[in-house]
């Protein structure tokens, strides 16, 4: 019975992700964020096991929030509806990063490259002002599909098998990762466990995403073909998957030398042999995301009613 209030919530979430964006105000998300910042002031020393606890603790505590009101609203199918709806439209990114991207392609399309610029670190952390338009438009298409995975496809997909404290604990785990998983000298060894912990959150969706990329793509052989040849040169081991599908699928060449402030990354190009990114590719891109989309989320219902009928079975 849970996952079916699931299944249903996660639609109406979905929707109201898509129709209206994120919450204006009080986002829970941004709440988060706060409290994991004074938690992380409390708890930080440079060393590995003040960054377990601190993960363990921050992550908990949505987890165990979330599992506690789920359980109190178990006797009530539309009370869990609605909170799996609630945690579907906080959790879901696609509408905001399409919208991101979509203002920065209008931007280079007016030849206003400032602006671009100026917009690029609301999507990704790179370091936008030695770019040119190209270049721009590239690290659009590569952020949209990596977040597409992460803003949309992981988190559909662990609600589906945990409900809304899976949703919910999915999104800490990713906001650990933003905020304290990059390698600064400051946060490389407190950061490490939430790092390796969006690692393994983020396995099933990135391959997830990838497929239905495959799926979703007009030329589905050119995608399979970079995804399965391209993907584990990434350093990542997850942002490839859905990077490599996205290439493929938009027959365009990712990758290269990308810059994050003082930092400097040759990673390794996906699609070698096909022709770079331009502007317009960014509008396909966004296409492309909603397709896998809405795609994840027929699989998220289909999984969720697929385990209801199960445990039903299970009781009987």
């Amino acid at each position: 019975m849970r996952s079916s209030a699931f299944a249903y919530g996660a639609v109406v979430g979905y929707a109201a992700d898509a129709v209206f964006g994120d919450p204006r105000r009080g986002h829970p998300v941004a709440g988060f964020g706060r409290f994991a910042a004074a938690l992380e002031r409390r708890l930080y020393k440079d060393h590995r096991g003040s960054g377990a606890v601190f993960t363990l603790a921050a992550v908990g505590s949505v987890a165990g929030g979330a599992l506690v009101t789920e359980r109190t609203l178990r006797r009530s199918r539309p009370a869990q509806a609605a909170l799996a709806a609630a945690s579907a439209w906080a959790v879901l990114g696609g509408a905001s990063l399409v919208r991101e991207a979509r203002g920065i392609a209008s931007a280079l399309e007016r030849g206003d490259i400032e602006a671009a610029r100026e917009r690029l670190p609301h999507l990704c952390g790179r370091d936008p002002r030695q770019l040119d338009a190209q270049e721009i438009a590239r690290a659009v298409v590569e952020s949209v599909g990596e977040n597409t995975a992460d803003a949309v496809v992981n988190a559909l997909i662990w609600g589906a098998l945990a409900g809304a404290p899976g949703l919910l604990a999915f999104r800490a785990v990713n906001t650990l990762d933003a905020m304290v998983g990059h390698r600064s000298p400051r946060l490389l060894r407190f950061g490490w466990a939430s790092a390796r912990l969006d690692d393994v959150a983020g396995w099933p969706g990135a391959r997830l995403t990838a497929l239905l990329t495959v799926a979703a793509s007009e030329d589905r052989g050119r995608a399979w073909r970079v995804w399965r040849r391209d993907a584990g040169a990434h350093p990542s081991p997850n942002a490839g998957h859905a990077e490599a599908a996205f290439a493929g699928a938009l027959g365009v060449r990712l990758g290269g030398t990308l810059r994050y402030g003082e930092r400097v990354e040759h990673r390794p190009v996906l699609g070698a042999e096909l022709r770079p990114v331009a502007v317009a590719d960014v509008e396909r891109a966004c296409r492309l995301s909603r397709r896998v989309g809405a795609l994840a989320l027929a699989t998220t219902v289909t999984v969720a009613l697929l385990r209801g009928t199960k445990l039903r079975g299970a009781k009987k």
